[in-house]
């Protein structure tokens, strides 16, 4: 049996085995691999940066656990720079699993950056109907919002001090997996004029590239690669890293390995004739 007659006997397991490695690699071991920021991504993260300090923003985690390994990286990263901006960050979810995703980024943010509760950040936990819910903030926000999440007045929550409506909240960004974005674009920016952002899987990205362009949208994050992207312009390597340095690792080995099969599929046929 000659070499390229071995190559083709590669036993399912070894592949298996190769793939796994380089999966579960860039998981124990801290590093980067070059990775271009493209303009939807770069476009959010020159938003955020140019709002002056104190600025309100709502980031909506409008998502469920089915596409946590895409949304979770972009909640998180984005929240960082909210918070590394000194912004006002008014947390919620029209999704209603997504409370417990948006609960969890609360706290870690606050722990991280040393934020404080109701004057930096406020969490207000989910609304049920979507359309009513980004309206009625279009008008007057404590219209909508009674209390935190926590059942604390909205009267005495001083992060709401001087806020009304869109005039005064210069950013809304909706996390998702689903159609929820839209929404935000058609009653928030479409409405009122709103700056509206969207973070979303790889696949709903697709669909919303449209309406960026379009200028509905001033900016997108789509999926995986999108918060990875966003933790290189914010220097903040975190899981979307990891991830996208698993995706390409194992999409190498898998290519090189078909590349492989190839070569030696010819070369056994040629040496046979």
């Amino acid at each position: 049996m000659n070499i390229w007659e071995r190559l083709l006997k590669i036993p399912r397991a070894l592949i298996f085995l190769l793939i796994g490695i380089a999966v579960f690699f860039p998981l124990l071991f801290k590093f980067t691999l070059p990775l271009n920021i493209l303009k939807p991504v770069q476009d959010v993260y020159d938003f955020i940066e140019a709002l002056p300090e104190g600025t309100p923003v709502i980031l909506s985690f409008d998502y469920s656990p089915d596409v946590l390994p895409e949304c979770y990286p972009i909640s998180l990263v984005l929240a960082k720079h909210l918070a590394k901006k000194k912004l006002r960050i008014y947390i919620m979810t029209l999704y209603p699993a997504g409370t417990g995703f948006a609960l969890d980024v609360y706290n870690k943010i606050i722990k991280e950056y040393g934020l404080k509760e109701r004057e930096d950040i406020v969490f207000l936990g989910y609304f049920p109907s979507i359309a009513a819910t980004i309206l009625g903030i279009g008008e007057d926000i404590k219209n909508v919002f009674k209390s935190d999440y926590f059942g604390y007045p909205f009267d005495k929550i001083p992060a709401f001090n001087g806020v009304k409506n869109y005039s005064d909240i210069k950013l809304a960004i909706s996390i998702s997996g689903a159609a929820i974005p839209e929404s935000w674009m058609v009653y928030a920016n479409g409405r009122y004029g709103a700056n509206v952002a969207a973070g979303v899987t790889a696949v709903m990205a697709a669909q919303l590239y449209p309406y960026y362009r379009s200028k509905q949208f001033i900016g997108l994050i789509g999926g995986m690669r999108g918060a990875a992207e966003y933790e290189k312009l914010l220097r903040a390597y975190d899981l979307a890293t990891k991830g996208m340095n698993s995706i390409s690792l194992a999409n190498f080995v898998m290519v090189f390995l078909v590349i492989l099969g190839n070569i030696a599929f010819f070369m056994q046929r040629r040496t046979k004739k």
